[in-house]
């Protein structure tokens, strides 16, 4: 044989293992979205049972496990504001079997707010879908003099370090949309943490503190009934279930946005075919009617955001709550 002919034989060998290479690469991300899940999924709460970040978790696994052929279990994992669950999330295998069912506070805000995290809320997930959200609302007592945002914004730079607002705590998302709301207004409102939002709202109805940007769910029942004035909501669209409350950014502020938000998560490095599986049974299970009314029912506004989108929206998050922490002095742990 000579060398010209071995070396011919040499490329076309080279060029027909490349070719199987190429065949071997691109059939192995279906041949893993099929083979995926082979064993029980599982998703963590960061947060004790019967919370509204529990509930959701738990309707959707009972609605997934089906057609995933496999059952998804729901894990609580409380503690430090989401962020122990958070982080035992963080170092399971990315593998598409352990799941995250993350929040504003653990995904987003706790980066803004503590300088020893374990993870990072960017690099360490890795989005399957943020799943729902929904407005805070601020509100007054029935008999305050506000009965606008404009109101507030002109009687917090009237008189600065007057308007107090209650919230559940230090970094909770209402104590930072009333950060963000001063930051946006010119105005700085004095914040009052509390042990919870039932705490917070007492002292709203008894007159003690002069608003409160509350959870649709804990303060819809008393706007109804008229002990709470609603002002505004803090989406950018008007709420179902307050359709005659302007957005704050309508009224006032043209770029306020501050909403609460859950969403699933998986570890970082965990392969695409998974995360678009995952995504198109969460997405088909929050688009059923019965659960699409469940959320409504509740105030919370189906996002079903994609696995590009949701990455997209956490990095715009975590800087935005940065931002404000920074502007807003909050001493951060």
């Amino acid at each position: 044989m000579t060398g010209v002919m071995r070396r011919d034989m040499l490329k076309g060998a080279a060029v027909l293992l490349g070719a199987a290479a190429v065949a071997l690469v691109s059939s192995a991300a279906p041949v893993l979205a099929e083979a995926y899940p082979s064993k029980p999924v599982t998703i963590v709460v960061p947060f004790p049972p019967g919370g509204s970040t529990d509930l959701l978790a738990r309707q959707i696994a009972e609605k997934i496990s089906g057609p995933l052929g496999q059952p998804v279990v729901v894990e609580n994992r409380g503690g430090a504001g989401g962020t122990v669950g958070a982080f035992h999330v963080v170092q399971a295998a990315p593998d598409g079997y352990t799941l995250l069912m993350g929040v504003t506070g653990s995904n987003a805000i706790s980066a803004a707010l503590r300088d020893d995290l374990p993870y990072d809320p960017v690099k360490n997930f890795a989005p399957v879908s943020i799943v729902v959200s929904s407005p805070l609302v601020l509100v007054v007592n029935a008999d305050s003099k506000f009965k606008t945002v404009k109101d507030v914004i002109d009687y917090a730079k009237a008189k600065p370090g007057t308007f107090t607002h209650g919230s559940p705590g230090v970094g909770t998302s209402m104590h930072m949309a009333g950060e963000l709301f001063g930051l946006q207004s010119g105005t700085k409102l004095v914040h009052v943490p509390y042990k919870g939002s039932a705490a917070a709202l007492q002292d709203l109805l008894g007159g003690q503190i002069d608003g409160m940007f509350g959870d649709l769910l804990v303060v819809s029942e008393y706007i109804k009934t008229g002990k709470l004035r609603a002002l505004g909501v803090t989406s950018k669209k008007r709420h179902p279930m307050l359709p005659d409350t302007p957005t704050i950014a309508e009224a006032a502020l043209p770029n306020y946005e501050a909403i609460s938000w859950q969403g699933v998560f998986a570890p970082a490095g965990t392969p695409e075919p998974i995360l678009d599986r995952l995504y198109k049974e969460i997405s088909k299970a929050v688009s059923a009617p019965d659960l699409k009314d469940f959320f409504a029912q509740r105030g919370f506004i189906v996002e079903g955001r994609t696995p590009a989108e949701s990455k997209a929206f956490i990095a715009a998050e975590v800087p935005k709550w940065k931002d404000v922490v920074k502007a807003a002095g909050i001493k951060t742990k």
